[in-house]
Parts: structure tokens; sequence; C-alpha cells
């Protein structure tokens, strides 16, 4: 490619994932589509036409279009007046956990800790505006409520108010940080969710330098938790491991005292095989 060629190369770059690529390899109907599934989440099961238009800027011509085509192909089913997820969209995240190392390499000793203590354990990795879990420990015998977010594989809860997230955040640049504080504001779910930028930007270099996080009624009220980074063979952080349990189960000092050192441990475990 000579230069005259190189100054007419136009590039598209993905603002979260700060991957490039040429407008010409970039297909905008598949772009179109995906944002369409990306509406579907915890807090919106069901779209119809004019919900999807809104969340995604197309017209409502176009947002039909889209609907009935993904319906045509499976991934959504309707009911006469609202479009859902259909099974089919599962192959995708079960391709992920089946093809992907992290969850296996992860998965016995996330159930070796709930062997040992009885709580439940999960590794959770970011995703923009929230951590998602990808890995979690089975329960044995548990009778009370060990699981308060309902932690199942795929769960996506704010980062900013679980110690998961927070760990994740902390390990970012501060320009990065600063970057998603300016794209996702301090939503408060709690009150004692935190929704001062400056506050919170202090809190991440704090969580960062301690190695570990301790997360109270931020998300939910009555649950807490505590999480360390997961670090690879390069001292990169991919993930974290958390405990969440309710707060008439377990007390701070009994996470941070018997509980954070059993995760550290696994934390060093897997930096020697990932």
């Amino acid at each position: 490619m000579d230069h005259d060629q190189e100054k007419t190369v136009r590039l598209i770059h993905h603002s979260e994932n700060k991957k490039s690529i040429r407008h010409e390899d970039f297909i905008a109907g598949i772009a179109k589509g995906l944002t369409i599934l990306e509406c579907f989440g915890p807090e919106r099961h069901r779209l119809n036409i004019s919900t999807a238009a809104e969340k995604t800027g197309m017209t409502r011509a176009a947002a039909r279009r889209h609907l009935l085509t993904l319906e045509y192909l499976g991934y959504l089913e309707f009911d006469g007046h609202y479009y859902y997820l259909a099974p089919k969209i599962l192959k995708f995240s079960g391709a992920y956990l089946d093809g992907s190392p992290l969850p296996k390499i992860c998965q016995p000793l996330l159930n070796l800790l709930t062997n040992q203590t009885s709580l439940i354990y999960s590794v959770m990795v970011l995703d923009g505006y929230e951590a998602i879990t990808i890995a979690r420990s089975a329960a044995h015998q548990q009778t009370d409520r060990v699981n308060p977010y309902g932690l199942h594989l795929g769960n996506r809860l704010p980062a900013h108010a679980t110690s998961a997230g927070k760990i994740l955040l902390a390990h970012l640049d501060l320009d990065e940080q600063k970057q998603w504080l300016e794209k996702y504001p301090l939503k408060r779910l709690t009150k004692y969710t935190h929704t001062e930028s400056e506050e919170f930007l202090a809190l991440l270099h704090e969580i960062k330098e301690q190695d570990w996080c301790y997360s109270c009624e931020e998300h939910e009220l009555g649950v807490h938790a505590v999480a360390v980074p997961i670090y690879d063979s390069n001292a990169d952080v991919v993930a974290a491991l958390n405990i969440v349990s309710p707060t008439m189960r377990t007390t701070k000092d009994y996470l941070i005292t018997h509980i954070l050192p059993l995760l550290l441990e696994t934390s060093r475990d897997l930096r020697h095989v990932i």
C-alpha cells in the first residue's frame, strides 16, 4: 500500500475494547442486529418495535425488520405483542463456557472452596458497565439464601456496586477509569452505593494498593462480599474471584479474617496455570 492509499483508509474505533476496523470491513447490519439483542437483560425481558427503535436509535421500520429477521433465525420469539429471547441464544454462552479455558481451570478450585467453607464463590470478568459471572462453585446442601444476587453463569451485575466489579475497575489505567465513569455515571442502587466520581476513583486506587475489595450492601441490602484479582502469568488481571454472603450469616471480620486468605491463596494458585 503506497502513501496515498494509506491516507484514504478510514478506521472505526471501538471505545470499550479499543479495537479498530476498516470502515469498508464493518458490516452495519450485523452490528444493528446485535444491538437489538443487547437490549434484552435482567430489567428488560421483552421488546416491542417502539421500544427497540427507541433503545437502538433505529427507525421503527428498521427495528421491525431486524426483529423479524432475528425471529426468523430462531433467536427471538413473538407472542403477538412482544419479542423475547429464544433458547437458541444460549448456543453462544454455551460455546464460550465450553471453549474458554478460564472457567474450566477455575471450576475445581471454586468447588474446593465451597467444600471447605459451605459458601458460594464466583469468577467474574468486566464487560462495559457490568461484571459477568463466568464460573461459579457448586452448592452442597445449601438451605439458606447464600446466592442473593442469583449468581448463575452469565449473570451481570453493575461493576461499581460489587466487590468483583470494583477489583476489575481498580486495575484499569486512570484514564480508562475516567472514561468509564464518563460513559457510565455512578447510579445509586442502595443508600450505600458510591455515587461521587472523585471519591470512587480514590477508592479504586486504595483497592488496587491493598489488592482486595470488601463491599457491603452497595448493590443489595443484607448482602456483603469480598473479591481479589486473578492474575495471569504476565501479571495482568484477567478476572476477579469473589465470595458473596448474607450479612446475617457472616460478619465482615469473618470474611476478611478467614475467607480472604483462602481467596488470595486460590488466586495465587490460578496464576501458575493461566
